[in-house]
């Protein structure tokens, strides 16, 4: 598989966790792509690790907004 390809893969991927994000947990599309990129799972799933791009889109929102919340509840 072409860079390419995998670089329009994780795309997708992105947008359907950040829908589901928004979705999940009641918050807009803006909030939602904000709490995404500023998370460490973001990160993680961009750079492969853990293989967390196999995991589902639901189970990686639960993980990223479960990040979001431990954040802000330190703040």
């Amino acid at each position: 598989m072409s860079e390419e390809s995998v670089q329009v893969i994780r795309g997708a991927q992105c947008a359907r966790i950040i829908a589901a994000i928004s979705e999940m947990f009641g918050v807009s599309l803006i909030e939602a792509t904000d709490i995404y990129y500023c998370s460490e799972t973001s990160n993680l799933i961009e750079e492969g690790i853990s293989d967390l791009h196999c995991r589902s889109d639901k189970y990686l929102a639960e993980e990223v907004w479960n990040e979001y919340r431990e954040k802000n509840l330190k703040k």
